[in-house]
């Protein structure tokens, strides 16, 4: 990612085609190791590619990786009667435990920053 991030800093700084050189001086400016093999690959993979049309390429790549919450998992009930209570209790019983946590997270040892 390092390697990455200078290539992008060489190009941002007008180096429309950064070499090896611009890359490790970059990394070595900060105190980064320069590691020669992933900077000859990335070097490589972007020969002769416009960086702007790179970027896009990458936003519509992740555009169709599924990110964030809404999935729940939850089993079937079991078959057989009096399956379907058993669920509200678990949820009910992580309600509690997350309570619980916050209570004890709140404890700040008998004195407040804004008392």
């Amino acid at each position: 990612m390092k390697v990455v991030a200078a290539y992008l800093l060489a190009v941002l700084g007008g180096k429309s085609s950064p070499s090896a050189a611009d890359l490790k001086d970059i990394l070595g400016s900060v105190g980064a190791e320069a590691d020669g093999d992933k900077i000859e690959l990335l070097l490589s993979e972007v020969k002769g590619k416009d960086i702007t049309e790179l970027i896009a390429s990458g936003r519509e790549k992740l555009a169709s990786v599924p990110s964030g919450g809404g999935a729940v998992a939850y089993s079937a009930p079991a078959a057989g009667g009096g399956g379907g209570a058993a669920a509200p209790a678990a949820a009910e019983q992580k309600k509690e435990e997350k309570v619980e946590e916050k209570e004890e997270s709140d404890d700040d040892m008998g004195f407040s920053l804004f008392d």
